[in-house]
């Protein structure tokens, strides 16, 4: 009886052993889980803070906002003629001496003609002072001997002015200095009156009013 108690104490003894073993390597492997199980999804997929990973280039505006900006930068008004052009021209009261010049030359070669023609007129001499084959200033160009017709010696016509013509005439200076307007024959270094024919051996561009156009 005695053995059979002993045996059943040994059991339960032993069974207790096995508790207390398998109870002390869950326990650490609780501590080392870490390190043992697999990472978890969310601590891969999961964004870092916000504030870390916004872009440092500030976003575009809003189209709105562009369109507002565009009409804000773009002071100078469209145009759809030359006429419209011209009737934007500020007219100084004074003249700078080459302005003077340029204008003169418009005025008097094709104050007549249409606002293109004495657009082309204009850019010839523009066109010459920049060349390096003529004179590098307007008025150098406008009294380089026997080129202008109506210029006497070292001086401009001192005539009456048709007050209409001369202020088209110092439009189309401003706008040739400047090339805010494309010219119908923009390059042209030459130009005569269509009436005669001098018989240039130069390439010829177009005729513009009543002028023929070479470069």
């Amino acid at each position: 009886m005695r053995r059979i108690l002993n045996s059943t104490k040994l059991n339960r003894a032993s069974a207790l052993a096995v508790v207390a073993t398998a109870t002390m390597i869950l326990v650490s492997a609780d501590g080392s889980g870490a390190a043992a199980e697999p990472l978890k999804p969310a601590a891969i997929t999961e964004p870092a803070t916000p504030t870390i990973y916004q872009p440092v280039i500030q976003p575009l505006q809003p189209e709105a906002e562009q369109a507002d900006g565009a009409a804000t930068v773009e002071e100078a008004p469209r145009v759809a003629t030359l006429a419209e052009m011209v009737a934007l021209q500020p007219q100084p009261t004074e003249l700078s001496r080459e302005l003077n010049c340029l204008a003169a030359a418009i005025y008097h070669e094709a104050k007549g003609e249409s606002l293109a023609g004495q657009l082309a007129v204009g850019r010839v001499i523009v066109a010459r002072s920049k060349s390096g084959r003529f004179p590098d200033s307007y008025c150098g160009v406008v009294f380089q001997p026997s080129q202008f017709s109506f210029v006497r010696g070292n001086s401009l016509p001192t005539g009456a002015r048709n007050a209409r013509q001369w202020k088209n005439a110092v439009a189309i200076a401003q706008i040739a200095h400047e090339g805010t307007w494309r010219s119908p024959v923009e390059g042209a270094l030459f130009f005569h009156a269509a009436y005669v024919s001098p018989g240039w051996r130069l390439t010829r561009m177009a005729r513009v009013d009543n002028h023929v156009f070479y470069r």
